[in-house]
């Protein structure tokens, strides 16, 4: 479907409205990952401003459709958005990382609402993706499940069996979107561990790919319909992005990953982003 201009602008406006709410929020912490957590801005949002079928009003909604952090890291992201669709108060992000916070460093499905999986260990979120789209196609469910992972995640093996086991079940329910922007927590995935040809890799463990920018509101959009219209077979979509995307001295860096902002690294990236 394509967006109207005003709704692209609405959403754009969000984008940057997030950006400026996670570096506030990781300065004041002094912790969280804020690398991460700006490459999946545009996807986060065009999932739960567009295509999720959800209620937040009434998080275990049976029908909803799921989604899996498998990048966890970059749960600071995710709660802001769930604060901001009103699955608790945007308050409680003040709490964010501390003891007995509903909001830890990764997604917890028992504390928090919203959440559908605990997530953490790399890996983890495909795999238990697939279950779960196994799970609601053995109970005749028209739901999606989504799993959102990192490209330093899917150097682990655990990915490379999920991925043959949702090929041999035809999770045509299941998608997968990769945070692609080239960078891990040490260094460059292409240093640390090169994936050759992603698009060729996930085509030959039987998922149709699909590419596409992961900044690009209306290109994230699109990408999701078209995978939502295959059949027979899970849909991998491939978002090329840029760690820290906004703020230009974080962009592309891994130190970035999961660095504290400090005093001057706050000013100069408020007023990159606008705010004076």
């Amino acid at each position: 479907m394509t967006l109207s201009a005003a709704r692209i602008d609405f959403l754009n406006e969000k984008c940057h409205q997030f950006r400026v709410a996670l570096i506030k929020l990781l300065y004041q912490i002094q912790t969280g990952h804020p690398g991460g957590s700006l490459s999946a801005v545009e996807i986060l949002t065009a999932l739960y401003y567009e295509k999720l079928n959800i209620q937040p009003d009434n998080p275990a909604y049976p029908d909803r459709d799921r989604f899996v952090l498998g990048k966890g890291h970059a749960a600071p992201m995710l709660y802001l958005i769930l604060a901001e669709k009103g699955y608790f108060s945007k308050t409680e992000m003040n709490t964010l990382r501390q003891i007995n916070s509903r909001l830890q460093g990764h997604p917890c499905a028992k504390m928090t609402p919203g959440v559908d999986l605990s997530s953490g260990p790399l890996g983890l979120g495909i795999s238990a993706a697939v279950g779960m789209a196994a799970a609601t196609k053995l109970d005749n469910k028209n739901l999606y499940t989504y799993v959102l992972m990192g490209d330093g995640e899917i150097q682990e093996g655990i990915v490379w069996e999920a991925a043959m086991a949702a090929s041999k079940f035809k999770l045509d329910n299941l998608i997968g979107i990769i945070d692609c922007n080239g960078v891990q927590l040490d260094g460059t995935v292409e240093e640390i561990m090169p994936l050759g040809n992603l698009a060729d890799k996930w085509k030959s463990f039987g998922w149709r790919v699909i590419e596409t920018d992961g900044h690009d509101i209306q290109a994230v959009s699109t990408a999701i319909d078209q995978a939502k219209a295959v059949t027979g077979q899970p849909t991998m979509i491939i978002a090329k992005t840029v760690k820290g995307k906004g703020v230009s001295f974080m962009e592309g860096k891994n130190t970035w990953h999961g660095k504290p902002i400090n005093e001057q690294e706050y000013s100069a990236a408020l007023r990159e982003l606008g705010v004076r």
